[in-house]
């Protein structure tokens, strides 16, 4: 078994390298939490209930030797819902299209079966090298842990395959990030970068806004409502009366929920939780776009939309 740490010896130049990696696992494995700490900004959305990350989020690590893009995808669980099988379906879509997979495993949590049940459909793609992320170590000791590299190791033998590498990291603390990437890039193809210098994700700015509002609205009612909000940014216009150098951002959002009697809850007494899911979305998405926002919220209720085709096409998904 090779678990790598940081002692490791980097390998000697080479060619540039650039391709997709995609981190897998059961949900709350800590993917979206490694996917920022890798890019070094925060691309993709973190909350701590399961089913936070719906779309595809590209995440992009520019290195003088490769270009390292990150698709972060859903967690894989067994579907209750037509979204459900949705988000099932990016994901075995996504593993199929990218260079190396990433297994994303929590330190703190033995192995379970949805952590079998992701390991056997990993089985099943043969030429995709997968390598075993052992995530959040900074909550376990030395000893919980090295239980866990045997156990992941055995996991791969009982399938028939063979780890690529087997990391532990702390993206929490920064621990073992950097070397993270160096053991991913050698298994990216030969070529030049995918995107332009500078470029953090593609994921157009619209769906990053909606995506912080969600995580906005989220905070403080995850028990009550955690896989019912969908946030659609209708509009964003630039303020016309507005000189150059004080610009203005109008966005204008929707947050969708599945039923009256949750209107209340988003609302809050007079209107106070929506007026708090404003102001701290509108600080990150200034953060975002490094522009003065305007925002303004409307909730509105999509019945069932989770069960709806028809609404689950209008909600992007």
């Amino acid at each position: 078994m090779s678990v790598r740490t940081q002692s490791s010896e980097q390998p000697a130049e080479s060619a540039h390298r650039a391709g997709f990696a995609c981190f897998v696992g059961r949900p709350n494995a800590g993917k979206s939490t490694l996917t920022n700490a890798l890019v070094g900004q925060k691309v993709a959305i973190t909350a701590n209930q399961p089913q936070t990350t719906r779309h595809t989020v590209r995440g992009i690590v520019h290195r003088p030797d490769a270009q390292l893009i990150l698709v972060d995808t859903p967690g894989l669980h067994k579907p209750r819902t037509l979204l459900g099988q949705r988000l099932n379906d990016i994901v075995r879509t996504t593993w199929a299209e990218v260079d190396v997979i990433g297994f994303c495993l929590p330190a703190n949590e033995k192995l379970g079966p949805g952590d079998r049940f992701i390991a056997k459909e990993l089985a099943g793609i043969k030429k995709t090298p997968k390598v075993a992320i052992v995530t959040k170590t900074d909550l376990v000791d030395s000893k919980t842990l090295a239980e866990q590299l045997i156990a992941i190791d055995q996991l791969g033998k009982e399938l028939g395959f063979e780890w690529a590498e087997i990391v532990p990291v702390s993206a929490v603390k920064d621990q073992q990030v950097d070397l993270l990437a160096d053991l991913l890039v050698p298994l990216l193809p030969e070529g030049p970068a995918l995107y332009p210098e500078g470029d953090l994700t593609d994921e157009p700015e619209q769906v990053m806004i909606a995506e912080l509002i969600r995580e906005a609205a989220l905070e403080g009612v995850r028990d009550e409502l955690p896989h019912s909000i969908a946030v659609v940014v209708e509009e964003m216009l630039p303020r016309e009366d507005r000189p150059a150098d004080r610009p203005l951002l109008d966005i204008h959002a929707f947050v969708y929920i599945e039923r009256p009697s949750q209107k209340g809850i988003i609302i809050g007494p007079k209107g106070a939780r929506l007026k708090q899911v404003g102001i701290k979305s509108r600080k990150q998405i200034e953060a975002l776009l490094g522009t003065p926002v305007f925002l303004d919220l409307h909730v509105k209720v999509a019945k069932d939309w989770q069960r709806d085709p028809r609404q689950l096409r209008k909600l992007g998904f």
